[in-house]
């Protein structure tokens, strides 16, 4: 059975909070460019004390401001979009010298409390045990599905089999699915296994390769286009399975971002990289669980836009983060990026979706 962990607010009757001082803030000179002495905002629930009142930015993320508002409230911008005269909180110390505090013990017991305000979590390899965690999962989709939002972030790896596309399917249909993020790749392979049965030319289930089967996926990708958009295909060519033929049926908001290397690519895909960022955000704002499937880029992307943790109904939770990963590489390098809350799993992706829709009712 899942138990919401219980968020300890800092003690702001302590002296070290009484006798700090107001935060400073200053007007951004112009659109996008803030002063040279702006707070840089982490994962953790952050503070700050205006006009004698500890006040919690409540949308927290890696790299970003806070803007001091009219009313008094905080909140988080990206640098490029501060407006010019908007007050931006200054001060770049942690533990209430500049009226700012980093609260990185909220949902750690008492016994486990670091000294440290950033301490990075020990890496986990092939030969972890698992078995802890997709129970801990299981539980934990199974209380998000009517209490918070499950996003997955995928990379294409899963529209090459015909098991964790079908799994990926029915986690939808069970509602385990609120949103997607992934690229232009994942959709196009996972609609090119529906129409054809292969991915990337391959058989999705024997893995043998297709005669003249790399045409298949531009095949696909014109087929598309000439619908205009992908429900408009999956309704012209009657496509009945798969990863986006399931979010598609059960009216899941997807965003698709592009690279460098696409081909194509599909109607939906969003070319303009600040676009991109922007729809991954708004996605992803009011999520609480995020699963991240073999995708480096999509995965650090995404740790670095949410916070730790959410403020729901006037409390504090936290925010759960999962990278699955065949390559410790990828694992590692979600750590060494900042996204300290991160469970990391190294393991086949495929076969996680498949434990995982197993695991859940």
């Amino acid at each position: 059975m899942f138990i919401m962990p219980e968020y300890k607010a800092p003690d702001f009757t302590l002296p070290i909070f009484q006798s700090a001082p107001d935060a400073k803030y200053e007007p951004a000179e112009r659109d996008g460019v803030v002063p040279d002495n702006f707070h840089s905002t982490s994962i953790y629930p952050e503070y700050f004390k205006i006009n004698g009142k500890w006040t919690l930015a409540e949308e927290s993320r890696m790299d970003s401001c806070v803007v001091l508002k009219e009313d008094g409230t905080l909140a988080v911008v990206e640098q490029r979009n501060v407006k010019k005269g908007e007050l931006v909180i200054t001060g770049r110390t942690e533990r209430c010298e500049d009226g700012i505090y980093l609260h990185v013990n909220g949902f750690t017991p008492d016994e486990d409390k670091i000294d440290d305000q950033f301490v990075f979590r020990g890496n986990r390899s092939r030969e972890t045990a698992f078995a802890r965690d997709y129970q801990n999962l299981y539980d934990l989709l199974e209380y998000e599905k009517e209490h918070g939002k499950i996003v997955f972030v995928m990379g294409p790896a899963c529209s090459f089999d015909y098991d964790s596309r079908k799994a990926m399917e029915s986690l939808a249909d069970k509602g385990y699915v609120h949103g997607l993020l992934a690229g232009n790749a994942l959709a196009t392979h996972d609609l090119e296994a529906g129409l054809l049965g292969t991915s990337l030319g391959q058989d999705i289930y024997t893995q043998k390769s297709a005669p003249m089967g790399h045409y298949h996926h531009l095949d696909v990708l014109n087929k598309v286009r000439r619908c205009g958009s992908i429900p408009k295909f999956i309704e012209e060519y009657k496509i009945d399975n798969g990863i986006i033929y399931g979010l598609v049926k059960n009216n899941i908001p997807f965003v698709l971002t592009s690279s460098i290397r696409d081909d194509g690519p599909l109607p939906e895909v969003i070319a303009d990289a600040y676009e991109g960022q922007s729809a991954m955000r708004d996605m992803l704002r009011d999520a609480t669980t995020i699963i991240c499937l073999a995708t480096q880029l999509h995965s650090i992307a995404s740790g670095n836009m949410i916070p730790s943790f959410r403020v729901r109904e006037g409390k504090v939770r936290p925010t759960f983060f999962y990278c699955v990963d065949i390559s410790e590489f990828v694992t590692n390098k979600l750590h060494d990026r900042g996204s300290l809350s991160a469970v990391t799993l190294v393991t086949n992706v495929q076969d996680f979706v498949c434990l995982v829709d197993k695991g859940v009712k």
